[in-house]
């Protein structure tokens, strides 16, 4: 027996990083949104009594480094089932380490997947409860539509829906250590602080020029991505409401209000970055694929 799950990509619709914690980790202020494109996760029952996997994209490590193993670990270990074998196969649609957590959507599918494979029924929460053990995205990844996500990324709650609109994402072909990009943080703190009041009275209005405007991320402060403002720029130019980095980069994506425009800035952006798309926003993070 098998399970499929499409696993959803993420944007930040604004990040701010609030607070250096005791514990290493840094406390959060994300406004998170899950987009149409995603990585199809499937998990397959084996005699093999172990966690195997697949992957059709390079470079991806197909051992307990992957989330998507340490997911199906946590998982047996929080449930107390028995592991008899599952063979995970990843399909990447997702850019690799761009800040669109690819990563932990992956350990997202595997729970549900899981959860549904062996019939266990826990609840989004108990399966977040699990998750966040293994990555700090995860829990969003479970939940996926639009949220706002504090702590370290697992206090979720929900924000009215962003509307209809066209999101155009490019990555140029570098990629940004997570760890790496929040040391930068340590050591050279942010000199402008984002209007979080402000982006949540515009989330409720649900006024898409206004959230647009008001999208920010610290990481731009700190964090040097190759292109970047020619990139943003090309988005601008062709009607862009608004352009942001996405989670700790390199990802530069812009909201649309025409298809045609964004699709317009695609072709345009093709000399700065190989893995461009234009897509919508979900209102899942995971959905079993039936």
């Amino acid at each position: 027996m098998e399970i499929k799950v499409k696993a959803y990509a993420k944007i930040n619709l604004m990040l701010d990083i609030v607070a250096t914690r005791t514990d290493g980790y840094h406390d959060l202020f994300m406004i998170m949104q899950s987009i149409g494109i995603y990585d199809t996760v499937t998990v397959t029952q084996t005699d093999s009594k172990k966690i195997t996997i697949t992957c059709n994209a390079d470079g991806i490590p197909l051992d307990e480094k992957n989330i998507a193993h340490k997911a199906a670990a946590a998982f047996f270990e929080a449930t107390g089932i028995k592991n008899k074998g599952v063979h995970i196969d990843i399909v990447k649609r997702i850019p690799h380490a761009a800040g669109m957590a690819g990563g932990s959507a992956d350990g997202a599918g595997v729970l549900v997947a899981l959860n549904e494979l062996t019939d266990t029924g826990l609840t989004e929460d108990e399966l977040c409860d699990i998750g966040v053990k293994i990555g700090a995205d995860v829990p969003f990844c479970i939940k996926g539509g639009t949220l706002l996500a504090q702590g370290i990324g697992d206090v979720l709650n929900k924000v009215k829906p962003l509307r209809k609109c066209f999101i155009l994402i490019a990555k140029p072909d570098v990629g940004v250590n997570t760890a790496f990009a929040y040391k930068q943080f340590d050591e050279c703190g942010k000199v402008h602080t984002p209007d979080k009041f402000g982006m949540l009275c515009a989330m409720q209005s649900r006024d898409l020029a206004d959230i647009a405007s008001r999208m920010e991320n610290v990481f731009e402060q700190f964090i040097d991505v190759p292109n970047r403002v020619d990139m943003k720029a090309v988005m601008r130019e062709n009607g862009a409401l608004g352009v942001c980095m996405s989670g700790s980069g390199p990802t530069i994506f812009g909201i649309f209000d025409d298809k045609q425009k964004a699709e317009h800035a695609a072709e345009q952006l093709t000399v700065y970055a190989k893995d461009i798309a234009v897509t919508m926003p979900v209102s899942k993070g995971c959905k079993i694929v039936k």
